[in-house]
């Protein structure tokens, strides 16, 4: 169970991890750049999974993923409350499941990495938040 203070970190910290993981997709650039790290890292370790080449339509979806992402992350980063925790840790939940499902239809085995992060950043902005006491200090 978090304290409110707590859980304002926790939103805090999960919109700097978006913004950090995201911010490469912003652009058509950042995002060629990105792919070929992950084509690389790909081939290197010999990940199983397919990860195509771009064409102008996927690199618009990419463009505008990481747009909303980031957009959504500064809110959070400078105004972590708590309804927003809850409504991003819906966004991960739903993200988790077509993370699973593009390993599932033969993506990239990277994916396993961002699903798992996904999960946890979901799972810890669900846990229950300390309603805050509503007991009066004594007086003085």
């Amino acid at each position: 169970m978090w304290t409110s203070t707590q859980y304002r970190q926790v939103v805090r910290g999960s919109a700097w991890y978006d913004l950090i993981v995201t911010a490469a997709f912003v652009t058509p650039w950042s995002f060629a750049a990105l792919h070929g790290v992950f084509l690389s890292l790909s081939q290197t370790f010999n990940l199983p999974g397919e990860l195509p080449p771009f064409e102008p339509m996927h690199m618009l979806m990419a463009n505008l993923l990481g747009s909303i992402v980031c957009v959504w992350a500064v809110l959070r980063i400078r105004d972590p409350q708590q309804v927003f925790g809850r409504y991003d840790a819906v966004g991960r939940f739903l993200f988790s499941a077509w993370l699973a499902y593009a390993l599932a239809h033969g993506a990239s085995s990277l994916l396993v990495i961002f699903l798992f992060f996904e999960l946890a950043w979901g799972v810890v902005q669900v846990l229950p938040v300390r309603a805050p006491s509503r007991a009066s200090p004594l007086p003085q």
